[in-house]
């Protein structure tokens, strides 16, 4: 199940990237629909780009085509893995072309602080998980969920920031700001 949902992941974030046409849309959505997953999923990508707009839809899109990676120490890419802030950064640099500091204290620094009620898809999530804050960072995905690399022995996934472990960690919200270029 795992390697199906890399290979899927792997999928949408080509899809996303790639300049679809119309035929391409359709198999996607049947390839979705035939897996049970425009149910789950499919719902939640189409609210993020509706809500959010596509810089953070990208992100987000992008961020899920990397589920399976594994954590790797000082690692901050797919051939070595990921930890925490090495898989917010590359998240950013590939989607959006922003290049955030290494480590996650100092995208902490580096970010405009939010309330946690207003955090959007795309946002940062900070924990403290070592006794100190912003120790640990994750990319917000909507509905109280975050996208990480949490660990060694484990691998990058989404989590619930409701669930206890994570609620008596949560440091903070932060927002990058992402502006478009000038019109020319």
């Amino acid at each position: 199940m795992l390697r199906w949902i890399c290979s899927f992941g792997l999928f949408v974030c080509v899809a996303a990237q790639a300049a679809p046409t119309h035929g391409q849309d359709e198999d996607m959505e049947r390839m979705l629909a035939d897996k049970g997953l425009i149910s789950r999923i499919g719902g939640q990508i189409e609210h993020v780009r509706q809500t959010v707009g596509e810089k953070a839809s990208g992100l987000v899109v992008n961020a899920m085509g990397f589920l399976g990676v594994p954590y790797k120490r000082g690692g901050s890419s797919v051939e070595t893995g990921f930890d925490c802030s090495g898989f917010v950064r590359a998240m950013y640099e590939q989607t959006v072309g922003l290049v955030l500091p290494r480590r996650a204290d100092e995208q902490a620094a580096a970010t405009e602080p939010i309330d946690r009620a207003d955090l959007k898809p795309g946002d940062l999530v900070f924990f403290n998980t070592m006794r100190r804050a912003f120790s640990h960072v994750g990319i917000y995905v909507g509905d109280g969920k975050f996208i990480h690399s949490p660990r060694s022995g484990s691998h990058v996934r989404v989590d619930d920031m409701r669930a206890a472990y994570w609620k008596t960690r949560f440091n903070g919200a932060r927002r990058v700001a992402v502006t478009d270029p000038p019109s020319q």
